[in-house]
């Protein structure tokens, strides 16, 4: 499947002259107009306000651009901390970009499919893999690295722990 990284910039407006789009869009994700955003409304945002199957359909993306955004700042309000608010909302559509090029990225190795990556599989996609992130000498030590809980396989959490440290960038999506 082809990525329109070009639609999905265009449909998360995240620059900070975007101020009044960004207001729009999230009038739109709030539909009970409380102010505040739980991962149900931005779930359903996705899919049914920006039209963007392919992150809706990228649950673990979404779910760490919503984690990280919501505790961007400190929120005055007693339920704030487990929403995301306007003014998280800028970071949490920068985040939610990101984190979808992490899946993507993830998604590409896992030849199982199983969302995990196994060592074989990081293996055998080393030279993708340099092409996002540079050189790796040695992979098996880079994998063992990156698999934090030793647990066998890199998950999505690890992966992304690691694509942050490594400043990973797809070759083919528009930044």
């Amino acid at each position: 499947m082809s990525i329109d990284w070009a639609e999905i910039n265009a449909k998360l407006p995240s620059d900070r002259a975007d101020k009044e789009l960004r207001k729009q869009l999230f009038s739109q994700f709030d539909p009970n107009g409380n102010g505040f955003l739980s991962l149900a409304e931005v779930d359903k945002g996705v899919r049914d306000v920006l039209g963007l199957d392919e992150i809706f359909d990228a649950k673990p993306a979404i779910m760490r651009a919503f984690q990280i955004a919501k505790n961007v700042t400190k929120s005055k309000s007693s339920v704030g901390d487990d929403y995301i608010e306007f003014k998280e909302f800028r970071y949490f559509l920068l985040s939610l970009r990101q984190y979808f090029e992490y899946y993507e990225a993830f998604s590409r190795i896992d030849a199982g499919d199983d969302k995990r990556i196994e060592l074989e599989e990081f293996v055998s996609s080393i030279e993708l893999i340099e092409k996002w992130v540079g050189k790796i000498d040695d992979p098996e030590a880079e994998f063992s690295s990156i698999d934090e809980n030793g647990g066998g396989f890199i998950l999505f959490d690890e992966f992304c722990a690691w694509a942050i440290s490594k400043s990973l960038d797809l070759d083919d999506d528009e930044d």
